[in-house]
């Protein structure tokens, strides 16, 4: 069977309650913790969201990321969330992204599947491959700042080309 190179996903397990994970990637303040140098979120009548109010569908953001200027930015749109254990959004022109969180054994589980990737050779090799060791990073990192609280990430826009950023 051939690789699919229009979808991949990435899970890890957390020691924290469900709710906190969602709290983590549905408000502006949750995914700056962890992820984003700054997240902002819109209503759909471009009212901005507050820092702790979680996003709703139909919402949009603006994303900016540690170790990259602000000329590096990301816009999309909230398709799901439903206030509990999933978020789905779209990423851009590299598909879409849903969170899931659940329990097992004991740990939060969550997932992100990146689907609908477009198949072209950079697409798959920008999104698909980049995309996947980026989420694996940054999954990582949330791991650490959950359970250990030692932040990974790079935060020096002048020091490029590294994993962290």
């Amino acid at each position: 069977m051939p690789y699919d190179w229009s979808q991949f996903s990435v899970r890890i397990g957390i020691k924290t309650p469900p709710e906190n994970i969602y709290q983590y990637w549905s408000t502006q303040n949750g995914i700056e913790y962890w992820f984003l140098r700054s997240a902002e979120f819109k209503r759909p009548d471009g009212t901005l969201r507050a820092p702790g109010e979680q996003i709703e569908a139909g919402d949009t953001y603006k994303w900016h990321w540690h170790g990259y200027t602000d000329d590096v930015v990301e816009y999309g749109e909230i398709l799901e969330a439903n206030g509990k254990d999933r978020v789905k959004f779209r990423f851009g022109s590299a598909g879409n992204c849903t969170v899931t969180v659940s329990e097992k054994e004991g740990e939060t589980i969550v997932e992100l599947v990146q689907d609908d990737i477009p198949t072209d050779e950079k697409s798959m090799q920008q999104f698909h491959v980049g995309c996947q060791a980026g989420w694996t990073f940054h999954f990582t990192n949330f791991k650490s700042i959950l359970e250990g609280g030692l932040d990974l990430r790079n935060k020096n826009e002048k020091i490029t080309g590294v994993i962290n950023s």
